[in-house]
């Protein structure tokens, strides 16, 4: 690419996303850093940066962005608002093939669209590049010690949503006064990351695993906890990340030993639907099963997290488990039950913070692909169709994509 216009998108899903892939600030550190790069912006009612706030620093609001060369935004365009023949950058949530969004990889083919999806844009280690996991954890871990203070009436605090942006909600972290209790963290990645950036900050100190397990302390503490911390494979004595990660469905969980000595459990290391779930819903109805509060971060409905049998809004992010019945009973109503946060979209609750950091690795690592021809590939690996057309990498999918034609076909029958 030689010029490119980028437009930035009104988000259209509903319910409405209030995030952007470019900051004002940084449409204009972009446009400096890439002189032949353009950047407009289709103006928004709901996003958290008003167009005011673009236009006094001099970047256009457009309205009609048929003219741009690449358009970005954040969630699934719907199918009505997609431009035939257009470059568009968004997650679109259609690579597990996920029955909602068939309909609009169909429509993606059909106009002619390339779709690049932010969330197969890795480096050439496989790691990615463009994400919004830092403020999963941040406002996860954020929400998880409010609900256990709210659940054993210790502090009140501001939702996460309620707050103008991280500093406002680091005001609300004088408030937290903890009892001598233990937080297990799952995982390692960029979710897990940002939620132990909200325990630091709120002073709980980190302990090791073996000090987490067999020690007490007479101040709130946490643990990180790792795969190999609470999986083994039977038939192997010594840990093997790679081997676990290739061959999850040969391991069991050893979690059981956590949930004896653990009050808060943060939810946040990916889950391969092979691997064991971390508990049973039986092991809930033990006596010493000590959790009774879940913030399950990375929200996957009967993954991990047995117990997550829904996700939850923002407005109303819990929910209680009875551990008796297995039922899903109004939040709060019963010490005895196990209280969970499941928000399925938890960095919109800073939308301003979470497009900041987004917006650094816009500028990082996919604007200069634009102008060194794709160097190392990244912008072709992450690229699902390209011209109406699926790349060979993700050709696993027309059959996912021509299920919604046959839908209809079939409906329309009936």
């Amino acid at each position: 690419m030689n010029k490119v216009k980028v437009g930035i998108i009104k988000e259209g899903k509903v319910p409405t996303d209030k995030r952007v892939p470019l900051t004002p600030k940084k449409c204009l550190e972009a446009v400096h850093e890439f002189p032949e790069l353009e950047v407009v912006v289709q103006p928004s009612e709901v996003r958290c940066f008003k167009d005011s706030e673009y236009d006094e620093l001099g970047i256009a609001l457009q309205p009609d962005l048929s003219d741009c060369d690449v358009l970005m935004g954040v969630k699934e365009v719907p199918i009505e608002q997609l431009i035939p023949g257009k470059t568009y950058f968004f997650f679109s949530h259609t690579i597990k093939k996920q029955p909602h969004n068939a309909k609009l990889l169909r429509a993606i083919l059909d106009k002619n669209i390339t779709l690049i999806d932010y969330e197969l844009l890795t480096d050439d280690e496989g790691h990615r590049v463009v994400a919004f996991g830092r403020y999963a954890g941040i406002v996860g871990a954020y929400n998880g010690i409010l609900t256990y203070g709210k659940k054993h009436k210790l502090f009140d605090l501001k939702p996460a949503y309620l707050c103008h942006d991280m500093d406002d909600m680091q005001e609300e972290f004088f408030k937290v006064k903890l009892p001598a209790i233990k937080i297990a963290v799952t995982g390692g990645g960029r979710v897990a990351g940002g939620a132990m950036e909200v325990l630091n900050k709120m002073g709980i100190r980190k302990v090791s695993v073996f000090d987490y397990l067999y020690k007490q302390f007479t101040e709130p503490v946490y643990a990180q906890l790792h795969s190999g911390d609470y999986n083994v494979r039977p038939d192997v004595e010594v840990w093997d990340s790679p081997d676990f990660y290739a061959n999850p469905h040969l391991y069991k969980s050893t979690f059981r030993k956590f949930t004896k000595v653990t009050d808060l459990l943060m939810a946040c290391a990916y889950w391969d639907p092979r691997a064991p779930k971390l508990f049973s819903e039986e092991e809930t109805q033990q006596p010493d099963f000590k959790i009774d509060t879940i913030a399950d971060i990375t929200c996957d409905v009967d993954g991990s997290i047995p117990t997550t049998k829904r996700s939850t809004t923002i407005p109303n992010p819990v929910y209680d488990y009875n551990r008796e019945t297995g039922e899903l009973k109004e939040a709060y109503s019963s010490e005895d039950n196990i209280t969970i946060m499941a928000v399925d979209n938890l960095p919109c609750e800073l939308p301003r913070n979470a497009s900041r950091d987004f917006g650094r690795n816009i500028i990082d690592y996919v604007f200069p692909q634009f102008f060194n021809n794709d160097e190392g590939s990244m912008l072709a690996r992450a690229t699902i169709a390209k011209a109406g057309k699926l790349t060979e990498k993700y050709k696993y999918l027309q059959e996912y994509a021509n299920s919604s034609v046959n839908n209809k076909e079939s409906k329309e029958k009936v």
